[in-house]
């Protein structure tokens, strides 16, 4: 196993980062307005979060509705908020983490350990069987995209500016916040949060959950994972009817992801969103799935 030591090196440096960002926090008698930093950092926790699942995940690799030209522009620089490479280079790990699940084909095979799954894979070298099936795969429709193809071509100083620039500026501008701190919690801190969140779904939502919709495979759905990455915790239900936006066949008041693109909807900025009819689940359920674990989804 080669071990990657430029993202071994980067990822003390943001985790310890992290850690000061948790004890600045803490002091908040140095807060000219208490929770401006806070704040911010959770509003730029959901739209960062949006970037990868209204974006990279559900609209790019999978292709799950359509989307305007000021969307997919909107959409490409949300997900620089989040900086977990480009919208090309995600999708191509993602089909493969689709077409070849818990093989060594897929990037975050779980059968490797729950940290390997989690963020491991991140540390060390892409396994061979991941880079040659990978360049099998058909990636013209992104690579022919014109607003992914300006993210790939500016994506470093896309990603400095959004994903740390801005967000201490924007405390500091907007509520006289100390550069110190905007920088520590709504830049490092949220950076952080925003990774876990998408990786509990490669490692969570693989382990502890339940399986309604098909046993024989290993995503679940996780009702944490849900909430944590703004709606992608239905992961049975995903990995069973990939080409269904919504991602889970309930839980919307905790998916917000699917309340973006139905809003965005009804602003005519989103159209042909895909869905799976009801009665096609519900054999799915009776055949390959558990009807009591379904029930569950509902909660």
């Amino acid at each position: 196993m080669a071990i990657g030591n430029r993202a071994i090196v980067l990822f003390l440096l943001f985790h310890f980062s992290n850690g000061q960002s948790v004890d600045v926090s803490k002091r908040v008698d140095c807060f000219p307005e208490p929770g401006a930093s806070q704040d911010t950092s959770f509003l730029l926790y959901v739209f960062g979060g949006f970037g990868i699942t209204a974006g990279a995940h559900r609209l790019w690799s999978h292709k799950s509705y359509k989307a305007t030209t000021p969307m997919r522009i909107f959409l490409m620089l949300l997900n620089n908020i989040a900086l977990q490479n480009d919208v090309i280079e995600w999708a191509r790990d993602h089909r493969c983490h689709h077409k070849w699940t818990d093989t060594d084909a897929d990037p975050h095979n779980t059968t490797r350990g729950f940290f390997f799954a989690h963020m491991g894979w991140l540390l060390v070298r892409k396994h061979p069987q991941v880079k040659e099936q990978g360049a099998k795969l058909d990636m013209s429709d992104l690579l022919n995209d014109p607003v992914l193809a300006f993210q790939r071509k500016h994506y470093f100083p896309l990603v400095i500016l959004f994903c740390f620039v801005l967000p201490t500026i924007i405390p500091v501008y907007f509520w006289g916040e100390t550069a110190f701190i905007a920088f520590y919690t709504a830049a490092t801190f949220r950076y952080c949060f925003t990774l876990h969140a998408t990786w509990c779904i490669n490692s969570a939502a693989h382990y502890f959950g339940w399986k309604p919709y098909d046993h024989s495979v290993s995503p679940v759905e996780n009702v944490f994972t849900t909430i944590a990455a703004v709606g992608e915790g239905g992961h049975n239900f995903h990995h069973t009817f990939p080409q269904d936006y919504r991602t889970s066949e309930y839980s919307l008041k905790y998916n917000w992801t699917r309340v973006l693109i139905d809003v965005a909807a009804a602003l005519g900025l989103v159209y042909d969103r895909k869905t799976v009819a009801d009665d096609v689940i519900s054999r799915q359920v009776a055949n390959h799935g558990c009807e009591v674990s379904r029930e569950k989804s509902i909660m």
